[in-house]
């Protein structure tokens, strides 16, 4: 695939998350998939995971933990087989409504027309932090499914 195909794949997922139809979003991805998000102490979402299951657990633990209150990938750039997205979150921690933001690097490899493997960085103090603060907070509230705002 061209840097454009790329692009319109990585487009297509982040569409997908923000209707919040996470079973397309997977359709996107090789089974062998590695995920991996830096480990945050007290962020249950955080951590590396491999293949589809892991990455479906991933999705299923973000909704039950945080709701988005905006999420804008912004700028696209492609090279070969390597996408990487530049943009801005903002996040509502469910278990005590703590908010928390940070600017975000999100880098794909695609193989195949798939994605094959996703890394993601960003402000890790600020999320342990807004858990942290929630740590004595109930967790056990019923995850409902939010979607963020597509500004």
């Amino acid at each position: 695939m061209d840097d454009q195909a790329n692009i319109s794949l990585i487009r297509q997922c982040y569409d997908s998350f923000l209707r919040g139809d996470i079973e397309h979003l997977l359709t996107f991805m090789a089974q062998d998939i590695r995920w991996d998000l830096p480990r945050m102490e007290g962020v249950p979402y955080s951590g590396k995971r491999q293949g589809i299951d892991q990455v479906r657990e991933f999705f299923q633990l973000l909704d039950r933990s945080q709701k988005p209150l905006e999420f804008h990938p912004g700028e696209f750039v492609a090279q070969g087989d390597h996408v990487v997205v530049f943009g801005h979150y903002e996040w509502a921690v469910k278990s005590d409504g703590r908010e928390w933001g940070a600017d975000f690097a999100h880098s794909f490899r695609i193989r195949n027309g798939k994605v094959s493997s996703f890394h993601e960085y960003t402000d890790t103090h600020a999320a342990v932090e807004a858990y942290r603060a929630g740590a004595g907070a109930s967790a056990g509230q019923a995850a409902q499914p939010d979607r963020p705002s597509m500004h």
